[in-house]
């Protein structure tokens, strides 16, 4: 998803990684980096119990060797990894699908100070000091 990431934010990761560690980094750039990593991160588990198989099931592998156990035990550990790749995987879609176009985040928003026309009416008179002790005082 690298792609999507400097489609998005208009620099090559290795920049987006520089512009993240700034102090004036965008949050959701930040987010955006760290759901990439944590995608990583599960694509080299998927990679390594895949190539554990592939060795596993080797033509030239002794049969007596095979373990079905193992075999179980891996078709989990992929299980799970592919889950968890696949939630990253929509996390950082999601994130860079309801981001604002990027020009629309280097425009600055425009306010309009409103000004009173009409005067507000009198403040009421401040509460005693007491009030609060003696509504404290008259609670069960």
């Amino acid at each position: 998803m690298d792609a999507d990431l400097e489609d998005v934010f208009g620099h090559h990761v290795p920049q987006l990684h520089e512009a993240a560690a700034r102090p004036d980094a965008s949050p959701a750039l930040a987010r955006a980096l760290e759901l990439r990593s944590f995608l990583a991160l599960t694509e080299e588990q998927v990679a390594r119990v895949r190539d554990r198989v592939h060795a596993d099931m080797d033509p030239d592998r002794d049969m007596g060797e095979l373990s079905a156990d193992q075999l179980r035990c891996d078709a989990q550990w992929l299980e799970a990894a592919l889950d968890a790749r696949d939630g990253y995987r929509a996390a950082l879609g999601d994130l860079l699908r309801t981001m604002p176009p990027p020009f629309e985040r280097a425009r600055p928003v425009r306010t309009t100070q409103l000004r009173a026309t009409a005067p507000l009416p009198p403040s009421p008179a401040p509460a005693p000091q007491r009030a609060g002790a003696a509504a404290r005082a008259r609670r069960p």
